[in-house]
């Protein structure tokens, strides 16, 4: 194979992975129009349609996706020799790309970041930000974060911090107006701030737990947000009830701004997670941050 080829190969995934020509000629160093080129000296060389392109959206053809089916192991497979070869030298370098839902990256992640780059410079960090569940295979990410309950069983996980605890919290003046549930299945009756699930878009059901007993919630208020960080505030000013992570409230709780409700079914559960494939080669930037991980706990 000519280095121009494997160039062109190099793009054409990109493309697909990145969904656009800007995004994935940011990442290759290049301009639009090069890719745009390189891209269509590719399908002339292979004689077919590669990427279907509209001014709104692109997807890779049927030949494309066979393409990308047989290209992306190999590309995989090369990245982690260059990396391997890098690794044995005094100091890790290369390209790390995590996975993180937004909280695991604001309020686990960030913590770690700063000590981690300064101890390792020739290492380059890549985070892609996203709620819902992803196939970081697919992405080509190294690993992700999540909560621990939602990882796939062959999936290896690494603690990334303490336990969690869901808290169920009102401002005085709600409670005041609206008396307090004493049960879950109270909240039927009350004004709820609700927040969709990133996965699919449905309204999340609050969950709860005491001793056996197992229960989710289906709430209904005035709001729903996709953002429930927006929520404690918003609760705080008497517009309903929120379910928030403890963090996210412990401060308005001793403040007097909002009250919990319910600590009896929140029961505090598995935190979040980095989580990697259990049969992937780890590359070297991959395992230097989780040595710094294991000297260095959050939460």
């Amino acid at each position: 194979m000519r280095g121009s080829d494997f160039t062109e190969l190099k793009a054409f995934a990109t493309v697909v992975e990145h969904g656009s020509f800007a995004r994935a000629a940011a990442h290759l160093g290049i301009t639009p129009s090069t890719l745009s080129a390189i891209l269509r000296k590719l399908e002339e060389r292979l004689g077919t349609r590669l990427l279907h392109r509209t001014t709104r959206s692109l997807a890779p053809s049927e030949a494309g996706e066979r393409l990308l089916r047989r290209l992306r192991p190999a590309l995989e497979a090369l990245e982690a020799a260059e990396q391997d070869a890098r690794g044995n030298a005094a100091e890790p370098a290369g390209l790390l790309r995590l996975n993180a839902s937004r909280i695991s990256a604001v309020h686990y992640l960030a913590p770690l970041l700063g000590g981690f780059l300064t101890a390792h410079p020739a290492i380059r960090v890549e985070i892609t930000i996203e709620d819902r569940l992803v196939d970081i295979v697919a992405g080509r990410f190294d690993a992700g974060i999540r909560l621990g309950e939602k990882l796939h069983r062959d999936m290896v996980a690494v603690k990334l911090g303490g336990e969690l605890v869901m808290k169920v919290v009102a401002a005085p003046g709600y409670l005041a107006r609206h008396g307090r549930p004493g049960h879950p299945r109270d909240l039927a009756r009350h004004a709820c701030l609700a927040y969709r699930n990133p996965s699919d878009g449905s309204p999340y059901r609050w969950e709860f737990e005491r001793g056996a007993e197992r229960l989710e919630v289906a709430v209904e208020g005035p709001l729903i947000v996709d953002e429930p960080a927006m929520l404690p505030e918003i609760a705080c000013a008497g517009a309903g009830i929120a379910y928030q992570f403890a963090h996210q409230v412990d401060a308005m709780i001793a403040a007097g701004r909002l009250v919990q409700l319910l600590p009896e079914w929140t029961p505090p559960f598995p935190g979040f997670y980095v989580y990697y494939p259990s049969a992937r080669q780890m590359a070297p930037p991959l395992r230097t941050f989780l040595d710094h991980l294991s000297r260095t706990r959050i939460g």
